[in-house]
């Protein structure tokens, strides 16, 4: 079990605010942070990897302690066997492929040649990492973050960048990968799709306090909700006309339309997170 109890106080857009965590989570499972931008969902992560300390509160991985201000205790970055993907990759430019891969790790070359296979980088080990696509300087940030035998994986909005098909690919590899290691892992992400495909749970934040915490579904698919279909998008745009609205709605990789009467318009904009909920053949989107 990972538990998560603490305190931290943080700046947001809207000043100062307390972030306040009570949570236990199966180990093994791949837990998503969601929420606004400025809520606390980095810190989080931090906090478990030791780069950030909490104001007072205790972290732990079964009987293993992370921190514990009571007791004094808060372990050094290296001691908590953590791998950490940032959203802009952290590679040293002046390291190769494979150097920067075995940077920092226990050199463990059975694990080492396991992981650059898993992540198809062998034809890649030589190359420099200004020569890399994004995606394939972000397998490499992945693969470094596993060849230490890290015991959570902890992923800070890794494929933002990324261009759409790319995404999806590496949202397979990192399922697949969690899965093969028996990973603990935790991603901040905004991308709702992206949520539903990997995460076992989801966690949402607002102003630093826990909204809700369970399964993607128990999260944003409200029971209340009724209709032969529901499936989750984005809002890219609203267009008026004189008597309706038409919002285009992002599922997966199609854009589609949705009739809106003007004063349901008003209560969206873009880049909200919406349900498209079908009743027969009126569909209708409502806000997560």
């Amino acid at each position: 079990m990972i538990e998560l109890e603490v305190q931290k106080s943080l700046y947001g857009n809207k000043g100062e605010f307390l972030l306040e965590l009570d949570l236990k989570v199966p180990e093994a499972k791949f837990v998503c942070i969601f929420g606004k931008s400025g809520v606390g969902k980095s810190t989080i992560l931090r906090m478990l990897s030791g780069l950030q300390k909490p104001d007072k509160g205790r972290i732990a991985l079964g009987n293993k302690v992370f921190f514990d201000s009571e007791k004094n205790i808060n372990l050094p970055v290296q001691d908590r066997k953590i791998g950490f993907v940032f959203q802009d990759y952290a590679l040293f430019p002046h390291l190769n492929v494979y150097k920067n891969i075995i940077f920092g790790s226990n050199k463990d070359k059975n694990r080492i040649d396991e992981v650059i296979s898993l992540m198809e980088l062998e034809s890649f080990c030589d190359k420099k990492i200004s020569t890399l696509s994004g995606g394939q300087a972000q397998r490499v940030a992945i693969a470094r973050a596993l060849v230490s035998s890290p015991e959570i994986l902890l992923l800070d909005e890794p494929l933002s960048a990324l261009d759409r098909e790319m995404r999806f690919k590496l949202q397979e590899e990192l399922k697949k990968l969690s899965k093969h290691f028996n990973i603990s892992s935790f991603l901040v992400s905004h991308d709702l799709g992206e949520v539903f495909k990997l995460s076992d749970y989801v966690l949402t934040l607002e102003e630093g306090k826990i909204i809700k915490f369970g399964t993607p579904q128990e999260v944003f698919l409200n029971q209340r909700w009724s209709g032969k279909m529901q499936i989750n998008g984005e809002v890219l745009g609203i267009t008026k006309t004189d008597v309706i609205c038409i919002a285009d709605i992002l599922v997966n990789n199609s854009v589609i339309k949705i009739t809106l009467d003007p004063l349901e318009a008003e209560d969206f904009k873009i880049g909200d997170c919406v349900v498209v909920i079908a009743k027969a053949f009126n569909p209708s989107i409502t806000l997560l």
